[in-house]
């Protein structure tokens, strides 16, 4: 691997699983559990021409951990130029510069870097939290952006993924499941198709807390699946066997 030059306060983290680095810092949002599970539930074409693109892609972790599924290109688009810089040097990290791209800006402008209609798969690990006027939101404006809905909208989001995709291409959200009617009906507004859902736990006899959505672009109606459950921590606090192979291998 590529040895980045490492900005203050800035350090190189491992998803041991897939043998790929990424560079955090604790002053700006990081990579958890969320950026694994999408990319695990996101199925990606494994040909060179495919096009995958991340939204909200943060310091890129999504997309890096979603590159050993294809040989088609990856673009992240990320509006935090502290994020995306990181995630250029996450890239160049892990040897990927030849796959992907790290798109700085609105993701509602990304139709001048990629093409509407022309896109394969769209994921997304969108803020979760609406950006309400009695919302408490964190100091950190890094965390603050990442969290809650103050530079975009689910709305928006949804939009711009339904544009992206071709014709049957396929997008896949991880949200929090109080926002899960919120996303469907946007999703039926602009032709996205649900197609799997699956419900994640933090722990036996607890609620979700977050919940992965699959929906296909202009695909017949009905036919929604949902699919087993992923519980995180068993009652001791250690990871379920599934969550650790995907950390862990």
């Amino acid at each position: 691997m590529t040895q980045p030059e490492l900005r203050p306060n800035e350090r190189i983290d491992q998803l041991y699983s897939q043998d790929i680095q990424i560079i955090q810092s604790p002053e700006v949002f990081a990579f958890s559990l969320d950026a694994v599970l999408l990319a695990d539930f996101a199925k990606l074409p494994a040909r060179a021409k495919s096009q995958t693109v991340d939204l909200c892609a943060g310091n890129g972790a999504v997309g890096l951990f979603m590159s050993h599924q294809t040989k088609g290109r990856i673009a992240e688009v990320e509006l935090q130029p502290r994020l995306a810089d990181m995630a250029r040097r996450s890239v160049a990290l892990n040897n990927l510069a030849d796959q992907m791209t790290v798109y700085q800006g609105d993701l509602a402008d990304v139709n001048q870097w990629i093409p509407k209609d022309s896109v394969d798969v769209v994921t997304c690990n969108p803020p979760y939290f609406a950006d309400l006027p009695d919302s408490q939101k964190n100091p950190n404006q890094y965390l603050a952006i990442a969290r809650h809905e103050i530079t975009t909208t689910l709305a928006t989001v949804v939009t711009t993924t339904s544009g992206l995709l071709k014709m049957n291409g396929k997008a896949y959200f991880v949200h929090r499941p109080d926002r899960l009617l919120e996303l469907l009906t946007l999703m039926d507004q602009h032709r996205l198709a649900p197609k799997r859902v699956r419900l994640v736990y933090p722990k036996p006899g607890k609620e979700a807390n977050m919940v992965l959505v699959e929906a296909i672009k202009d695909g017949k109606p009905g036919g929604l699946r949902f699919m087993a459950p992923l519980t995180v921590y068993d009652d001791q606090g250690e990871y379920q066997p599934e969550v650790g192979r995907l950390l862990y291998g």
